[in-house]
């Protein structure tokens, strides 16, 4: 049951063939088998999830409408909020924090009769790439139980991965969804910025958040979409456009005279394996009919140290918040207010918060707000008119997701060298760009390498119809992790 798409279980299950609660106690079996080795869920909502399941049989039975995700299960990272549930941020600060609302996504999911099944392990706050950061637990690859499965989102793609669910919600800031889809050979898709309702999400860089969903395939993927990519009054940087209808299936004729940006400039460096695997990936794309042309992104150079100046600018505000008072845990040792607020961080956050909230800090004082901050506000514009530049001359560009595949954990212990894993998904975020990452194939070491290919704001159907052409030329997809 578990190698059936999200699609093909719901079908399943609205002609009768399986019934909610069969589809929902596979996956929790397979979850509390498995999940000991992997370490995807910091919380498995085993009687709520069964409890719905009963639900959707019987409103089945009544012959009553059925929603879009009817009986899927579904995995939430847990920096989204669902009413009542612990929302951790993988944080110790965050260990006994109940949401006191939901999220517009989990609305909108339970709407069309998704189940939540858990809440999965990431970076505390979000802020890395390998999932070590959590407070928690240690999250694995499934592929390979020594590797990191990327992050920030790594529980999420870890759980898809390894079949332990269908389905699951991530956020991307600057990757941290397509980076650990990319390392664990599964999709991953970051929307425009506002395309998602941010309502709900514990912000991390409130410029560079959004929501979107990692699954097995392009299809599961834009089923998502199509619920959760709605206008939200709640969110002021909700876009307000018209819902996107993600048809995929006349897509096979939409490759033919396309053009494809590929920014070579920037591309040097790149790992050599997954350097031959985006050149199959190219040819692959001019097989279909497309046309390859070289786009100028080499400004893309500068991004890491934008977006790490303006990210944790905005992060050590975000973060002022938690500070033992309103949100979460308080420092036993405090004896005075002082106390209360430097003890508590101190205690409460690991040492990459502290990092990045530290360096927000000093960018934003006084004396160096117009040499850090603001100079990167101008390099940001610079970006955003350089894919405008590169747009107007192609459709798409297509870039390598990760510069390596699968690392060892604890293997980079050098912070700007993890930082350097976002190389090539940073500048998304920094513009706002929807983009995807799909699997076009594995190193010799059998590790799997995903291929990013970015649109122009809100050419999200787009970016889906080509990845899903893409996709079905391939195998990649299909492909699981044999131990599981």
């Amino acid at each position: 049951m578990h190698m059936f798409t999200a699609v093909q279980l719901r079908e399943k299950f609205i002609k009768g063939e399986l019934t909610a609660r069969s589809i929902v106690s596979h996956f929790l079996d397979r979850i509390h088998k498995y999940d000991g080795q992997i370490g995807a869920f910091l919380t498995v909502f085993d009687e709520k999830a069964l409890a719905s399941a009963d639900r959707l049989d019987r409103k089945r039975a009544a012959g009553e409408r059925l929603g879009k995700l009817a009986a899927i299960p579904i995995a939430i990272k847990d920096n989204i909020h669902i009413q009542g549930e612990l929302t951790t941020c993988a944080s110790k600060m965050l260990a006994n924090y109940r949401a006191p609302f939901s999220s517009t996504v989990a609305r909108l999911l339970e709407e069309e009769d998704a189940i939540f099944i858990g809440k999965t392990n990431m970076d505390e706050f979000a802020m890395g790439s390998s999932t070590e950061n959590s407070a928690f637990q240690r999250t694995s690859n499934p592929w390979n139980l020594k590797c990191s499965p990327g992050g920030s989102s790594g529980g999420s793609a870890a759980a898809v991965a390894a079949r332990l669910v269908p389905l699951a919600l991530g956020s991307d800031t600057g990757g941290s969804i397509r980076q650990p889809a990319s390392l664990c050979g599964i999709t991953g898709f970051k929307p425009t910025y506002g395309r998602v309702s941010r309502y709900g999400l514990v912000a991390f860089a409130s410029s560079l958040d959004q929501i979107g969903p990692l699954a097995t395939c392009t299809e599961d993927a834009a089923l998502v979409m199509e619920v959760i990519g709605k206008n939200c009054e709640n969110d002021s940087t909700s876009l307000r456009i018209p819902q996107d209808s993600y048809n995929l299936s006349p897509l096979q004729e939409s490759v033919q005279g396309l053009k494809i940006g590929i920014p070579r400039q920037f591309l040097e460096g790149l790992n050599p394996e997954s350097s031959k695997l985006f050149e199959r990936s190219l040819a692959a794309l001019e097989a279909f009919g497309a046309k390859l042309v070289t786009v100028d992104l080499s400004i893309l150079n500068s991004s890491i140290a934008v977006y790490y100046i303006l990210a944790t600018a905005e992060a050590s505000t975000n973060l002022a918040r938690f500070d033992g008072i309103r949100y979460g845990v308080r420092s036993p040792n405090a004896k005075t207010l002082n106390e209360v607020y430097s003890l508590t961080k101190e205690e409460g956050f690991g040492s990459e918060v502290k990092r990045r909230i530290l360096l927000g800090t000093f960018v934003l004082s006084s004396g160096f707000q117009d040499a850090y901050y603001r100079k990167a506000q101008k390099v940001r514009t610079l970006i955003i008119q350089r894919y405008k530049e590169a747009f107007a001359v192609c459709d798409l560009i297509a870039t390598p997701v990760s510069p390596i595949p699968a690392f060892e954990i604890g293997e980079i212990k050098d912070p700007l060298q993890m930082y350097l894993a976002d190389m090539y998904t940073i500048g998304v975020n920094l513009a706002g760009l929807p983009a995807i990452s799909i699997p076009q194939g594995f190193t010799t070491d059998n590790k799997p390498v995903g291929l990013q290919l970015i649109g122009p704001q809100t050419h999200d159907v787009r970016v889906f119809q080509v990845a899903h052409v893409l996709e079905q030329a391939t195998s990649y997809h299909t492909q699981a992790p044999g131990s599981y």
